[in-house]
């Protein structure tokens, strides 16, 4: 009975788990803010980023393991998502990835979405790595 126990413990752990980076990609600034407050409550707010090449909304988890970056266009709609992640959550997320998505490479995922398909790829670097998700044009 107590193996029952703590297998349903990591079952529901395993379905509550936040994926961070949720595919945004056709959101407006408004409704990233609102889907973020309202849906990933982990994350918070850091800024808006404006530079010569980039214009991006910025959020960090509680323990600074994970950036959340929402690119945006120049009318403020989200073009693109990564997600740079501690190097200690890259197996877990690998995980996740499989669970959410259609496996279509090595660290290469697809979603259909509205009709659209969209591309997500995991890059794993020396410290860290990062998740991006983009329209598959």
């Amino acid at each position: 009975m107590n193996h029952t126990k703590t297998c349903i413990v990591l079952l529901m752990f395993v379905f509550c788990v936040n994926l961070s980076g949720q595919n945004l990609i056709g959101y407006r600034y408004n409704e990233i803010k609102q889907y973020m407050k309202e849906k990933e409550k982990d994350f918070s707010y850091q800024n808006m980023v404006y530079n010569s090449t980039f214009k991006y909304l910025k959020y960090t988890d509680k323990d600074e393991n994970q950036t959340l970056l929402f690119f945006l266009t120049a009318d403020s709609v989200c073009k693109g998502v990564r997600l740079v992640c501690d190097k200690s959550l890259e197996a877990d997320k690998i995980k996740q990835m499989n669970a959410a998505y259609t496996k279509t490479g090595n660290n290469v995922w697809s979603e259909i979405k509205n009709g659209k398909k969209y591309i997500i790829e995991l890059k794993s670097e020396e410290w860290s790595f990062n998740v991006t998700y983009s329209l598959n044009d």
